[in-house]
């Protein structure tokens, strides 16, 4: 059956979902239960007190709702939970609190064990009649806190009800009271169900329940239903479903008539009430509610118009007992599916359909359709029900009509009440083998429904329904039935089991196919939660099965490289490089001619996708001429063809520059220099637009003739166009050429090292607020270029970190470090810190693995001064990331950073086994170990100037943090040092007034 995800909210996650992780809870027993003996006992005692009411009520409820997936380990311990509490209700010491306490205990019990189950346990003898009759009618129908006792009330009625004697003997017992006007207990039993249909709180359920019960007693049924059907209709009748008050009384009248539906079967009235739900139009109601009772209501009245037996016609699997299997196996016979004669069933069924039967029909098809799903099953379940009393001949007409859901003409809607329904005629054996042929392809294009709507799509539920479907087939027909449609069946469910985007669905499909036991191992309902894991992981095991390999490759290319969401489209191209080993030859002669096309079509999605998929599979097939050592390139083996080549040469050249063009483009280009298609001195190199992250790949392939050595004249080209963008007006250009030039390769950089990094320093020195973006960018370029360039300490300044040009890129990083510019994005010079903050880190330890003399004590105790400001300041994302990067540094020690200023008492306050274990994001924890920092001297002035503007922030937590700790401090400090002491002052302004901090700096 189709399974549900209680973790995802996938549909609105654009494909990125999170890791299921799923929790087993199997209990052995209900072990609570002397506590739970203890807490009722209590009851007297605690609810004199809230507070301690309170308490127990939400104990109570804890161990209670532990048992919710569980709830027949109750069962042993249901009775003498009751009998306490009715002990306690009972009582006539009992305050009215208490009372109402204790019912509010049985309803809690009564929700985890299910109310069918649990009223069965109430004593129901002809005593408590008039008891439990008097106490629901004290009670107030529109008080709020009580409504628990009366729906409890409510139930223990409908079970007094079944006592087996005529409720007129009880009527001289009706009251002590002489006073009171002697009225039939018939009459107030009828009363009160009546007045608690129309109340709006959950009593109106168990009135529901009551009339159910009291209406079939046969005393009841000669004197009252009539009338309580006139009542019923009328209401219906009158009511309207446009005003809350309405749709109250429509509800609780139509749950009345639905729970008692076997009694209208044995009167007359059947079709009056059907007449009547015609009249009212409650199938076009705007309350879904009121719809699906319409529909539960018109299903049971169409079986009151049928023979109560099942149709003999029907497909009968055989014995569905293991032990008879089992038996008959051993013997040597089998099980035959039951199919009477023609003969036989034609004298069974030859009995006249009444005319209301259609109209039946017609309103539980139209339920199909209908826009809410409670609705829709409803419908399919009726429609499974009705079929069964029908003859053959009339259930095959019902079986078109369902059929008829399935066109391309009708809603999403529509589609998943059709699977419902078929699931239901299938399982009850009404949807005969015969009908396979026509109901099979429409299941397995239900299996692929996905219909785009805006920006997002529907037919996640068609999808899973469908997986429904096949559940219930699989079980309902002999192997030897399903034998022709099994391979199309398991390659539909297999496919939706790993690629359908919603995790419901993937759940749904996880079921058995060919080598059934190897996949559902891999694919099994927890392995299938994770998208990643089923793309790029359990595809690529499932498609080492020859059934599944090319079936599975054709959904990607057909459905999900043209998907609208664009993770899926990403991960489908991935997972078709992953496949391209499993069939080669398939992929570079049918798929690669049916991608070039699509790449320059109109679709913007679908060339999206072949333009990533065209990449991928090129890769793939380069990959796997390597591994076989047979061809240096993909143009000398027969697995792909010039005609593929020049389309993937030319798709740089026709598609369009859009947004969403770039990174496939750039993907298709490194994929291609990785490749090492045959470009070579070919024009089309030079029409490159260079994307950033085919750079690299791009001249590593084509402009190094030989290793090591860059083409002179498109080294200078490419460095010097570069560097002009660095000082573009447009702040996009500046930081693409800033990451280009940090993305190129080492051959490219040798002898340019020195103008490469001057742009870039030059690029972070400009404050201007338009182009934080490009700072940011050029921060990082800087760090790229020298852990590429490497370092030696007797090197050329133009080719290598060395002594020459070490200093000038610590200054322009630390410069970095003080950007703090604002504007109405808040603060972006956040961006630029941060940037930084990793080049250093990235610089300290590549210059400290190679030439550790390279740094100077002023560079050091700059950089830990610096990262020890921004680990105290306001930002908690920046804050981590500045403490993270102090911490590491200050913990390397292959080989240690030199000349760390205090580097023993550091590692006292940050020592190594506490380190990974501080949560920085946490200002509660950050800043006892950073305000530490203050009493060492080289710290003192720059942590004071993160706290400075901790202090003075937004953020209600870093500031009740870090408030008292500073304000402490700040003696401390002015004691010690006169410098601090404007700054001092200034933090006791934050935070104290202005008499108590000028008395702390005195």
């Amino acid at each position: 059956m189709a399974q549900t995800d209680m973790d995802s909210g996938e549909d609105g996650g654009g494909g990125g979902e999170p890791e299921v992780i799923a929790k087993a809870s199997v209990l052995g027993g209900f072990t609570e239960s002397t506590e739970i003996r203890a807490l009722i006992s209590s009851l007297p005692v605690v609810h004199e007190s809230i507070v301690t009411l309170e308490s127990a009520i939400e104990r109570f409820l804890v161990i209670m709702d532990r048992y919710q997936e569980q709830p027949h380990l109750l069962d042993p311990h249901l009775e003498w939970m009751l009998n306490l509490l009715l002990e306690l209700i009972r009582s006539e010491q009992s305050p009215p609190l208490l009372v109402h306490l204790g019912f509010k205990f049985l309803y809690i019990i009564s929700k985890v064990r299910g109310y069918k189950i649990f009223m069965q346990l109430f004593p129901h003898e002809v005593a408590d009649v008039q008891p439990v009759l008097d106490l629901l009618c004290r009670q107030d129908p529109r008080d709020p806190e009580t409504w628990e006792t009366r729906y409890m009330l409510l139930l223990w009625l409908s079970m007094t009800c079944l006592i087996p004697f005529d409720l007129s003997r009880l009527d001289g017992h009706l009251t002590s009271d002489p006073s009171q006007t002697r009225e039939p207990i018939m009459d107030r039993i009828l009363a009160v169900a009546k007045s608690y249909l129309m109340v709006t709180d959950k009593s109106r359920d168990a009135a529901s329940v009551l009339v159910s019960k009291f209406v079939t007693r046969p005393d009841v049924k000669l004197k009252r239903l009539g009338d309580f059907l006139d009542w019923s209709l009328t209401t219906i009748s009158q009511a309207s479903d446009q005003t809350m008050g309405g749709t109250v009384i429509l509800d609780g009248a139509l749950q009345s008539l639905c729970y008692h539906g076997t009694s209208v079967c044995v009167c007359s009235s059947a079709p009056v009430v059907l007449q009547c739900l015609d009249q009212c139009h409650v199938a076009e109601s705007s309350q879904a509610m009121l719809r699906k009772l319409g529909v539960k209501l018109v299903q049971r009245l169409g079986l009151t118009f049928l023979k109560p037996r099942l149709a003999k016609w029907r497909y009968q699997r055989g014995s569905r007992s293991l032990a008879a299997n089992l038996s008959l196996s051993q013997s040597g016979s089998t099980v035959k599916a039951v199919s009477p004669d023609m003969e036989t069933q034609s004298q069974e069924e030859d009995y006249d359909i009444p005319e209301e039967v259609e109209n039946v029909i017609e309103q539980l098809l139209g339920g199909l359709k209908d826009k809410e799903t409670i609705v829709r099953w409803s419908a399919a379940k009726g429609i499974g029900r009705v079929t069964g009393r029908l003859p053959r001949e009339l259930a095959d007409e019902v079986v078109g009509s369902v059929l008829d859901c399935f066109s391309f003409q009708e809603t999403d809607n529509a589609w998943h009440g059709g699977c419902l329904a078929l699931a239901e005629l299938g399982r009850r054996g009404l949807l005969v083998p015969s009908r396979l042929p026509d109901v099979v392809p429409l299941i397995l294009k239900a299996l692929v429904y996905d219909e785009k709507r805006g920006a997002c799509s529907v037919g996640s539920n068609v999808r899973d329904a469908a997986c429904y479907v096949c559940w219930a087939f699989a079980r309902a027909y002999e192997p030897t039935e399903l034998k022709p449609f099994v391979t199309q069946i398991a390659c539909a469910l297999v496919i939706t089991a790993v690629f359908d985007r919603n995790v419901n669905c993937r759940r749904a499909a996880s079921g058995t196919f060919p080598y059934g036991i190897d996949i559902v191992v891999a694919a099994d309902y927890f392995a299938v939660g994770n998208l990643n894991n089923c793309y790029l992981s359990i595809s690529v095991y499932i498609a080492s099965f020859p059934e599944y390999t090319r079936p599975m490759i054709d959904h990607l290319v057909a459905m999900k490289i043209n998907h609208w969401d664009g993770v899926i489209r990403q991960l489908a191209t991935k997972a078709l490089h992953n496949l391209t080993p499993q069939a080669p030859d398939y992929m570079s002669t049918t798929v690669m001619p049916q991608l070039l096309p699509i790449a320059l079509g109109i679709d913007l999605h679908s060339r999206h996708g072949a333009i990533l998929a065209s990449a991928e599979i090129s890769h793939a097939l380069y990959k796997l001429a390597n591994q076989n050592n047979r061809y240096c390139n993909l143009t000398s083996q027969p697995l792909i063809s010039s005609d593929c080549v020049d389309g993937l040469k030319s798709i740089h050249q026709r598609v369009s520059s859009l947004l969403l063009m770039r990174p496939a483009v750039c993907s298709l280009i490194e994929n291609m220099s990785v490749s090492k298609m045959p470009f070579k001195d070919d024009p089309v190199i030079s029409e490159f637009s260079y994307p950033v992250s085919a750079l690299a790949a791009l001249c590593e392939q084509y402009y190094q003739p030989q290793p090591g050595m860059a083409d002179p004249q498109m080294q200078e080209v490419l460095v010097s166009q570069y560097i002009a963008g660095l000082k573009s007006t447009e702040v996009l250009t500046r930081c693409g050429s800033a990451l280009a030039l940090g993305s190129l390769p080492r051959f490219m950089i040798h002898g340019k090292l020195h103008q490469i990094l001057s742009g870039l320093q030059q690029s972070c020195s400009q404050r201007e607020v338009c182009f934080t973006e490009a700072r940011r960018d050029a921060a990082k370029a800087m760090a790229q270029v020298c852990v590429t360039a490497g370092v030696s300490a007797q090197g050329g300044s133009d080719s290598v970190v060395c002594e020459g040009n070490v200093s000038a890129v610590y200054r322009a990083l630390l410069d970095c470090m003080t950007d703090y510019t604002l504007d109405s994005r808040g603060d972006v010079g956040a961006w630029v810190r941060e940037a930084a903050m990793t080049s250093l880190m990235e610089v300290t330890l590549c210059v400290v693995g190679t030439a550790p003399q390279l740094l100077s004590p002023g560079l050091v105790n700059g950089m830990m001064c610096s990262l020890a400001q921004q680990s105290a300041e306001k930002i908690d994302r920046y804050r981590a990331h500045a403490g993270s990067v102090f911490v590491r540094l200050l913990h390397s020690n292959n080989p240690a950073v030199p000349h760390i200023p205090h580097r023993e008492e550091l590692l006292a306050i940050f020592p190594t086994e506490g380190a990974e274990g501080l949560n920085w994001n946490a200002p509660s924890q950050a800043f006892p170990h950073i305000t530490q920092l203050l009493r060492l001297p080289q710290y003192q002035y720059h942590t004071l100037l993160g706290l400075t503007v901790s202090v003075g922030g937004l953020t209600e937590s870093t500031v009740r943090v870090c408030s008292p700790v500073s304000v402490t401090l700040c003696l401390s400090v002015s004691v010690v040092s006169v410098a601090p002491v404007a700054l001092c002052l200034y933090i006791c302004l934050c935070v104290c007034s202005p008499v108590v901090a000028l008395s702390m700096c005195l």
